[in-house]
């Protein structure tokens, strides 16, 4: 591309000295869109089959539902969520642009920094989890092949013993590879990796059914909330926040998308290969997790909600192979959920300064920053404070990206201006101040109740409280319904 370049769906030039401009947030060109529909799926089956994914019908069980609770509420959940992912794909395949450059068009070519390093920070957050998680898997393997557990006391200020602490890194390092080699090698790995990922989850099913003589007590078992229960009555107080939870768990993606779709070779292959991809990996990969879970209890006589630690429990060849499929599952994953945005988003900061590898390298030393390991410590925290907690920031961008997209500019951008200071989406002085109101009311009425959640404050009136509960669609609404009616006033 010359100086001078035009792309598809523009005829005007961009220009290439420009400071919003450098060749990772270039839109795609049209000899590049080569991603067909079972790439797309592929991609989601290897970002879906995880362990933190694994864990979501797990965690909906252990606060109290049945398994068939669990599994309508994992499903419903992406239902939902596909909706805006559908969405906001439209415009990365149409244009060929990434989530950055798309922000540029609502919150202005220097706003769009603000949702892009929220976006950020969350998959920051997301890549230290995953990477422990497959840390650990590195540590069991270890421990099998040893014939015993090396557990050492655990290391001043991070809380982990030595041993954890270097597997921990050894996985983190594996990742660095592909972030070197870029966003070729993690569409490559995704594609070769999903019929292995789908091959274990079903080995898994088999596993359970022959060793615990069907699928156990779990799947009869009825929830704590009917009667009899030792929660009687309180469904749709659980319902609720895990419902937002299941929808925050790919918020994330929601948002970032366009950096995938905009390699789709057409609407029809980001359609087809999400509507595949998404919520029918997550509903199976739910059965499974409750399935196996209910055997452990049969086997072990205990119930083991982690597969990490289950794989361990199994020993010989079968434990060494399962933690080997969850040390995939959670590379594609990560490498594909987790760094592709921050790294975009960390490079629309500073275009000139900072490349897609770059980026990816300073998300992969924050994921180490946060001590991951801290946001696992119950499922409590993990699906109401950290998936609920990020939904009501991501909600209020959603809103606003859907509304300004299809509402606003009804699917028409000046893809030129997008990489232009002194363009229409200039604003004032880069920042559009009408977006950030809206993202500013979206995020407010989830706030007191967030507060009372990690227990900064504790007398939030009891209506707030519980708008959290609601916090990715109350955000989502908020945002979009006052981004629409400023810009008509516009």
């Amino acid at each position: 591309m010359n100086n001078n370049a035009t792309v598809a769906n523009s005829d005007e030039p961009i220009n290439e000295d420009s400071q919003l401009w450098n060749a990772d947030l270039a839109p795609v060109d049209e000899s590049q869109r080569n991603w067909t529909w079972v790439n797309i799926s592929a991609l989601w089956v290897g970002m879906a089959v995880c362990v933190p994914a694994y864990l979501l019908a797990s965690g909906l069980i252990a606060q109290g539902m049945s398994a068939s609770q669990a599994m309508m509420t994992v499903l419903l959940g992406n239902l939902i969520v596909l909706a805006p992912m559908l969405l906001i794909g439209h415009a990365g395949t149409r244009y060929g642009i990434p989530f950055p450059v798309l922000l540029r068009s609502s919150f202005g070519t220097i706003g769009a920094r603000l949702p892009g390093m929220l976006r950020g920070l969350v998959a920051c957050g997301w890549f230290g989890i995953q990477t422990w998680v497959g840390g650990f898997a590195i540590y069991q393997i270890l421990s099998a092949i040893s014939g015993s557990a090396f557990i050492g006391e655990p290391l001043p200020f991070i809380d982990i013993d030595a041993a954890q602490l270097v597997c921990f890194l050894i996985f983190w390092a594996a990742q660095v590879y592909f972030i070197a080699k870029g966003i070729e090698s993690i569409r490559w790995l995704e594609t070769l990796a999903a019929p292995f990922l789908i091959l274990a989850a079903l080995a898994l099913l088999v596993w359970a059914y022959m060793n615990g003589g069907g699928f156990g007590t779990l799947l009869t078992q009825p929830s704590e909330f009917v009667a009899g229960g030792s929660r009687v009555g309180e469904f749709w107080r659980v319902f609720w926040p895990s419902l937002t939870a299941m929808v925050g768990f790919w918020a994330t993606l929601s948002l970032n998308i366009p950096d995938f779709t905009r390699y789709a070779r057409s609407q029809r292959d980001q359609i087809i290969g999400q509507a595949l991809g998404l919520p029918v990996p997550m509903a199976l990969l739910a059965f499974v997790s409750v399935a196996v879970t209910s055997t452990t209890l049969v086997v072990f006589g205990e119930i083991i909600w982690d597969p990490v630690v289950l794989a361990g429990r199994m020993g010989g060849t079968a434990a060494i192979l399962g933690l080997v499929f969850l040390l995939i599952a959670t590379l594609t994953t990560n490498l594909a959920a987790n760094v592709v945005a921050p790294a975009n988003g960390f490079s629309n900061f500073a275009p000139k300064r900072i490349s897609f590898r770059l980026g990816g390298f300073i998300t992969a030393g924050l994921g180490i920053a946060i001590m991951p390991w801290k946001l696992l410590e119950s499922a409590g925290a993990y699906l109401f404070i950290w998936l609920v907690g990020y939904s009501s920031l991501l909600g209020p961008i959603a809103g606003i990206l859907v509304a300004d997209y299809f509402f606003v500019r009804r699917c028409r951008l000046n893809v030129a201006a997008l990489y232009q200071r002194n363009g229409e989406y200039e604003y004032y002085r880069g920042w559009n101040p009408y977006a950030l109101l809206a993202l500013a009311l979206g995020i407010a009425p989830s706030l007191p109740g967030f507060l009372t959640a990690i227990h900064v404050i504790d007398n939030a009136p009891q209506f707030l409280v519980q708008l959290y509960d609601y916090a990715w669609f109350v955000g989502a609404f908020t945002a979009a319904s006052t981004y629409y009616l400023c810009m008509r006033t516009r």
